[in-house]
Order: C-alpha cells, then structure tokens, then sequence
C-alpha cells in the first residue's frame, strides 16, 4: 500500500474513532458497574470547533484579488456533472474555475447541484478573499462540509488531487487551504485582470478539450512529473 493511501486510511481510523466514542462511552456505562450501578466513563477528547468569525460587509469596488465587483455573472455548467453549475465571469475565468470543479468531481467526490456557490452580491464576508465572489472569479465547492478556518478536512489521497489541480493552473488558481484564514472548499481567480499567465493557461485548458486523452478526467495525479510540479507550486503558494 502507498505512504498516501496508508496515511488516508489512518486518518479515517482517527476520524471513526472520534465519532464512535459517544458509543464506547454508553457502552462502558452499562458494562463496567455492578447491576443497578452506572459507572461512568471517562469523557472522551473531541477537537474544538473553531468559531465562525464574525461577518464583515465589504465596502469595495473591487474583490480582494483586484477584480471588479460585478451585479450579475453567468451560470456555467460542468460537463460531465450532471445538473452541476456555478456562476462567475465568462471566458478565462470560466474556463479555468471549471476545470477546477471537473476534476474535483471526476477525482475527489462526486458533486450535487447545491454543492457549489459562486458568484453572489450578498456583501457578508467572514475573510477577505470571500470578496471574490463578488467579482465572480471564485468558486466555493461544498463549502458547508469546508467552513472558514476549519483545516484538515482532506484525506490524503485528495489533497494530491488538489495539489495537482493548482499545478495544472500554473499558479493562477489559489486554493483557500493555503490562506493564513483557511476555507478549503475555496479556489479564487488569484491574478489580476488582464494577467497573460491567465489567458496562457485558459488557453492551455480549451487545447486539452479538443484532444482525447487529456484534460480532466484523463489525468494520473501520482505520475511522478506531475507531484514534483505539485509540491514546486505548493511551496511558492503556502
């Protein structure tokens, strides 16, 4: 078994026995007294949750990542996903967000139409780089399974598939894992209008469209060019 599946298979041990100890702990209460008499277990450790910050109205013209705050944005649909869609600017921007969600849900977990959250003109924002929905270039996928400043959310085995996601955009898509106030559902646009690295990029994606074999879908993430290229990037971007 690879370092990668038996680090994912530890992690879901721990995550089980976090969960099954309020049933260890009944369990205890009957087995471990004489008849007619509770013993009470030890209460197990559970991790804190960390509290939601506090919501803040941003008052911008532009996001946080410098692009223009916009009233409307198109919806677009992911191939491949069903009724799946999520809106944000058109054109690069699109292309490249949505190649982000095709191989989320190609690779990491098969996605249901409430699962995304795009753009919006609801002005709340928990963190700053929550700005850029406002802009429409960024996309949260199954943000209530990956809440601001919850870390560690990932098996391993996914997080290779994130790594080599952000890899595959050059570093022109940041991922909230990264951010100093974590959301790991978050991918944000992270260069400024008109950034050639973008068109180069987005134009590197729509070439992958119109050839078999490559793209989303087609992709071997453990292949050892493409995890060198993944850490090479997780380190510019942590």
């Amino acid at each position: 078994m690879s370092d990668v599946l038996t680090q994912s298979t530890g992690l879901g041990r721990r995550r089980f026995l976090v969960a099954g100890a309020g049933v260890a702990g009944g369990a205890a209460l009957v087995a471990g007294g004489m008849p007619g008499t509770a013993v009470a277990a030890p209460a197990p450790a559970v991790p804190a949750v960390p509290a939601a910050p506090a919501a803040k109205e941003w008052q911008g013209r532009t996001s946080a990542n410098g692009w223009p705050v916009v009233g409307t944005a198109p919806s677009h649909r992911v191939e491949g996903a069903g009724g799946v869609s999520f809106a944000s600017l058109d054109g690069d921007v699109a292309t490249v967000l949505t190649h982000v969600v095709r191989r989320y849900h190609y690779e990491i977990h098969t996605l249901g139409v409430h699962d995304l959250a795009g753009h919006t003109t609801g002005r709340a924002v928990a963190a700053p780089y929550e700005s850029n929905y406002l802009s429409g270039t960024a996309v949260a996928i199954r943000p209530l399974l990956y809440p601001v400043r919850a870390r560690d959310g990932f098996f391993p085995h996914e997080l290779v598939v994130v790594r080599d996601i952000l890899a595959d955009l050059e570093g022109v898509v940041k991922w909230g894992g990264d951010l100093a106030v974590p959301k790991e559902s978050h991918f944000q646009i992270d260069v400024r209008p008109g950034d050639s690295g973008l068109r180069r990029v987005a134009a590197k994606l729509r070439g992958w469209e119109l050839k078999p074999g490559e793209g989303a879908g087609a992709v071997d993430a453990l292949a050892p060019g493409r995890l060198k290229a993944a850490k090479a990037l997780a380190a510019r971007q942590r």
